[in-house]
């Protein structure tokens, strides 16, 4: 029943225990955050591009999302004001 009480207190504690062994274990090789040139694609001479590619909505399709977005806005109002 102690254990209970002080819960929050075990719960700091093994945080605390935890957080300390990540920090204090070796990192194994090839997984080391601090070097983002590994990572990097774009270089001095050439700019990073993301392409993605996606069709179009059509004036219909784009109507029909826009009035179901307000429908969900006013669902959504009128539960919040229930609340």
């Amino acid at each position: 029943m102690n254990i209970l009480r002080n819960f929050e207190a075990a719960f700091v504690v093994a945080l605390g225990v935890a957080a300390s062994a990540s920090f204090l274990a070796p990192s194994p090789d090839g997984l080391n955050a601090a070097s983002p040139q590994a990572v990097s694609i774009a270089t001095q001479s050439r700019m990073a591009v993301v392409n993605v590619p996606a069709k179009r909505m059509s004036a219909q399709e784009k109507q029909r999302s826009l009035e179901d977005e307000r429908k969900l806005l006013k669902q959504g109002a009128t539960v919040a004001s229930r609340i």
